[in-house]
């Protein structure tokens, strides 16, 4: 472990307005670098995104004589978090994960952070397109750094919840209407206990599910609902058995395409080099959710099941995500053939679970987000693949005569 990494970064006491965003980002750059001030500088600001979750920014310097690479050298990237974003992610821990991996060398160092973001270093390469992940090119470099986050990050590493669960629906949180909100308690509500004390995936989607909102009945019959799949899950699959500690590994839980960079020198191999961005959702979890939350994302975001690995593919990842896991482990190689073997019948056990996940997670978006995306629908598709998984795993839909789903018949394909 990097030690000089973990020491306390700065902190600078302003904030990032999205109202005024060019002034207010100056004024953070040239605190964080007030050599970059004068007539000898050029400061430009490059926009990543742009919305109620997040705005990202790279700021550069552009001093004459400079090559491109020696700017993007020098380049910081300005994360400013979105209205509302603290029901959704625990923003210490994404603070305190960064801050693990950066020690580790698995994310870019942190600079500093201010009243609502971060400033981090800039990392080159290119986001990966939902197309570049079904090539057997980037899913095997996915499929190695992913081994190398599960099997060195320690999971105590991961910062607890800054508060406990409680029963604080969304309504009450984001100060709309409360007056009926005050008054739910949690009598019809029995909070999960993971097998593992702390942070976990599991906590975190028991966070989300008690923000949900209660103000009408349908509104609470669908959480009580939701809250009794989470307890019938947890009571399957949070074994303590599976990878890393007590079953729970350090986990990114958000690799979508985006997420993944392709490292420029990747050119030149036959395999991609890549890094992992965006830690807002990094938690302790099971190995195969980690895994298999990156499989859904091989359907881009708009859920294109035909893209999904086949059972084939999934076990080259698997075998792939192995050998570099035992590396990193001091594993041997007579090992492999078990630990897949045992793998892939987690990831084909844990297949329904990202839909739950990110279901309960579009529901609280459809009512906090101000991005021109339909949150509500994309949550009803997002439930729908762990409805039809928990159909499939009960027999229900073969017995009541019903073709099966297009995900599940690709999932269910072996080549």
């Amino acid at each position: 472990m990097h030690s000089e990494n973990l020491k306390p970064f700065r902190y600078i006491p302003l904030s990032y307005n999205h109202a005024d965003s060019h002034a207010s980002a100056l004024r953070l750059i040239l605190t964080l670098n007030p050599h970059w001030e004068g007539r000898d500088n050029k400061i430009e600001f490059v926009r990543f995104t742009d919305g109620i979750t997040n705005t990202l920014l790279k700021i550069v310097n552009r001093k004459p004589g400079l090559t491109e690479e020696q700017i993007d050298h020098e380049a910081v990237l300005m994360r400013a978090y979105g209205n509302h974003t603290e029901i959704l992610i625990d923003r210490e821990r994404e603070t305190s994960s960064h801050a693990l991996l950066a020690s580790h060398g698995l994310a870019p160092p942190l600079l500093a952070r201010f009243n609502n973001g971060l400033l981090y270093r800039f990392i080159r390469g290119r986001p990966a397109s939902h197309e570049d992940l079904v090539t057997p090119f980037v899913w095997r470099g996915v499929a190695r750094r992913l081994a190398q986050w599960h099997a060195v990050l320690p999971i105590k590493g991961a910062a607890a919840p800054t508060e406990p669960v409680e029963d604080v629906p969304l309504m009450q949180q984001v100060n709309m209407d409360t007056a009926d909100c005050r008054m739910l308690k949690q009598e019809d509500i029995s909070v999960i206990t993971p097998k593992q004390p702390g942070p976990s995936m599991w906590s975190v989607l028991q966070r989300w599910i008690l923000a949900l909102p209660t103000t009408t009945e349908e509104q609470r019959k669908r959480r009580l609902g939701l809250q009794k799949e989470l307890e019938q899950v947890v009571s399957e699959l949070d074994d303590g058995k599976g990878l890393g500690e007590g079953g729970l590994v350090f986990s990114h839980c958000d690799l979508l395409c985006a997420n993944v960079i392709v490292l420029p020198e990747s050119a030149d191999s036959d395999e991609a080099t890549v890094n992992f961005i965006d830690y807002e959702y990094a938690t302790p979890s099971p190995a195969a959710f980690d895994i298999v939350n990156h499989f859904a994302e091989w359907g881009g975001y708009d859920c294109d099941y035909n893209m999904l690995p086949t059972r084939s593919v999934r076990r080259e990842f698997l075998s792939e995500y192995v050998r570099s896991y035992s590396h990193h482990k001091g594993i041997p190689e007579s090992s492999h053939a078990e630990i897949v073997d045992r793998l892939c019948e987690d990831v084909d056990r844990f297949r329904g679970i990202p839909g739950l996940y990110w279901g309960v997670w579009s529901l609280i978006q459809a009512q906090i987000s101000q991005i021109d995306f339909d949150y509500a629908s994309y949550a009803e598709v997002r439930l729908g693949e762990y409805y039809a998984w928990r159909r499939e795993l009960d027999g229900s839909r073969a017995q009541a005569n019903e073709e099966m789903p297009l995900r599940e018949r690709r999932w269910a394909q072996e080549a």
